[in-house]
């Protein structure tokens, strides 16, 4: 059984930094491609950034470009995301997802990404 688990968010201040940390767990973790998405309330959930099975290959959407660095460390089956400089529409609940196929390039789209965890809620105070 494959399982997702995320970490790290919480209330924060603009201008303020966290990193979000995802554990994975019940498949060969260095195999695949890891993601993160982002819901803020009555929006649809939007990729943030991915990350190739590797690490050796990394892509942003525009919003996230500059602000948002995601890495992966294999030997813990963990995958990150930090933020800089948060802003107040960074509020959302964040994400992880691993690819549903090994070995794949990184992928924007939720459809390449078949596991999730249940996401960990970043709050931004302006």
């Amino acid at each position: 059984q494959v399982q997702l688990v995320e970490s790290g968010g919480g209330l924060v201040q603009t201008g303020g930094s966290l990193r979000l940390s995802c554990v994975v767990s019940g498949r060969s973790f260095s195999n695949y491609g890891m993601g993160w998405f982002r819901q803020a309330p009555g929006k649809e959930r939007e990729f943030v950034a991915g990350i190739s099975w590797s690490g050796g290959s990394t892509r942003y959407a525009d919003s996230s470009k500059g602000r948002f660095t995601i890495s992966r460390d294999n030997a813990k089956n963990t995958v990150y995301l930090k933020i800089y400089s948060l802003k107040p529409e960074d509020t959302a609940v964040y994400y992880c997802a691993t690819t549903r196929a090994p070995y794949t390039i990184v992928s924007q789209t939720a459809t390449a990404y078949s596991y999730w965890g249940q996401g960990t809620q970043v709050t931004v105070s302006s």
